[in-house]
C-alpha cells in the first residue's frame, strides 16, 4: 500500500497572549486526546489512546526543529501532522486548526476538494489507533508541534472512516 503524502505544509501565524501554566494546561496528553478523539465520535471511529513511544519519538523530532523551526516531516514510520505558530501556541490549539480541513474533505469521492484535507483524514483515520504528540519552543519565538499516528494512516485508494 502506498501512503498519500501531504505537499503542503501549514503554519499557522498566530499570537497567543495566554499565561504560560494555561498554556501547559491546553498542551496535556488529555487535551491532545479530547480533540482528536471528538473529532473521531463525529464520524464514528474509535478513540485514539496516548502512546508514550510515539511521544518520546515526536519530543525527539520537535527538539531537532529549535534552531531552525523549518517545517519539514520527520520521515519516519508514522503518521504525522505538524504545526508552527507564534507565540504560545497549544497543542489543542494546532489540532483544531488541522481540523478545519475538514470541509474539504469529500467521503463520497474519497478526496480533497479547494484545499488540503491530509491532516483531517489523518486524524479520523479508523486503523490509527495510537497517538503521541510533543511541542519545542523555537529560538526564533515559535512553537513547533507535531503529532504522531500508529498505525500510519492517508492510504492510497482506502477510505479514512
Amino acid at each position: 500500500m502506498k501512503m498519500r503524502s501531504s505537499n503542503l505544509v501549514f503554519t499557522i501565524f498566530l499570537t497567543f497572549s495566554t499565561l504560560s501554566s494555561i498554556s501547559l494546561a491546553q498542551s496535556s496528553p488529555e487535551d491532545f486526546l479530547q480533540v482528536h478523539n471528538q473529532a473521531r465520535g463525529d464520524v464514528g471511529v474509535p478513540p485514539l489512546s496516548w502512546n508514550a513511544t510515539l511521544v518520546a519519538y515526536a519530543q525527539k523530532y520537535a527538539n531537532s526543529k529549535i534552531r531552525n523551526c523549518e517545517m519539514e516531516h520527520s520521515g519516519g514510520p508514522y503518521g504525522e501532522n505538524l504545526a508552527e505558530g507564534y507565540g504560545e501556541m497549544t497543542g489543542s490549539d494546532a489540532v483544531k486548526f488541522w481540523l478545519t480541513e475538514k470541509p474539504d474533505y469529500d467521503h463520497y469521492s474519497n478526496s480533497c476538494v479547494n484545499d488540503e484535507c491530509l491532516h483531517y483524514t489523518q486524524i479520523v483515520w479508523r486503523d490509527s489507533v495510537h497517538l503521541g504528540c510533543a511541542r519545542a519552543k523555537c529560538t526564533n519565538g515559535w512553537m513547533f508541534v507535531i503529532c504522531n499516528y500508529d498505525p500510519p494512516g492517508n492510504i492510497d485508494g482506502e477510505r479514512p472512516y
